[in-house]
């Protein structure tokens, strides 16, 4: 029963990662050059048809992948400085062991003055192991993306509260064992999960809580001359 309540369910994040890459495609003109790093599945390739695509990423865990451009470490990228105008960098950070020499490195490839989209998790559950380091704050944002050379522009919940309490209700539902008179809870919870889903897409609250993500866009600076 929890199954069938929690199929046709609409995960809110979901939807706000889709508008967030939707709008950072609408930033990049026809014929640019970008890098979808920790691409996966390139679940939003489809996006930038009117750019030229490249991926990247390690293929070491046990997902299903959409063949990359180049199977690499994202610390050493094998192309050349500054290279890419811009870079997707979506729900990946939290799967490098470390998250600063990926950043310098993407900072590396990226054009001066080149956009970056970063979405990662704060508050998820434990996924592809064992290729699964690391949470962030907004604090960790600020603190990481100026030592890499990239100035923040913006930082941003992914999807307002009502959509983390979704995702809580959705995994206690889940989760929770059966029996000790859990099981009428599970189903309510899982009902829960799917009103709270649909109340984050109708209204993103962001005034109290905390988000199940952020999404950060950052400019490589151009170097100074003297």
């Amino acid at each position: 029963m929890i199954s069938r309540i929690l199929k046709n369910r609409t995960n809110s994040s979901r939807v706000y990662l889709d508008r967030l890459n939707r709008a950072f495609a609408c930033l990049v003109p026809s014929g640019a050059l970008i890098l979808d790093a920790a691409s996966g599945s390139q679940p939003y390739r489809q996006l930038f048809d009117h750019a030229r695509y490249e991926s990247a990423d390690f293929e070491q865990a046990d997902k299903a992948y959409v063949p990359s451009t180049y199977i690499c470490d994202l610390r050493a990228i094998p192309v050349e400085t500054d290279r890419f105008d811009f870079i997707l960098f979506n729900q990946g950070l939290e799967h490098m062991p470390e998250p600063l020499d990926v950043l310098a490195e993407l900072a590396r490839v990226l054009k001066p003055g080149g956009r970056i989209l970063c979405t990662a998790p704060l508050f998820y559950e434990e996924h592809e192991t064992p290729y699964d380091f690391y949470r962030y704050t907004q604090f960790g944002y600020r603190h990481l993306f100026p030592k890499a050379g990239l100035a923040i522009e913006s930082l941003d919940w992914v999807e307002g509260y009502f959509g983390t309490v979704g995702y809580q209700l959705e995994t206690a539902a889940l989760y929770l064992p059966n029996g000790l008179m859990l099981s009428p809870l599970r189903v309510l919870f899982a009902v829960l999960a799917r009103l709270f889903y649909r109340m984050d897409l109708q209204r993103k609250h962001t005034v109290s809580g905390y988000p199940k993500n952020y999404a950060v866009i950052a400019t490589k600076q151009a170097e100074r001359t003297v």
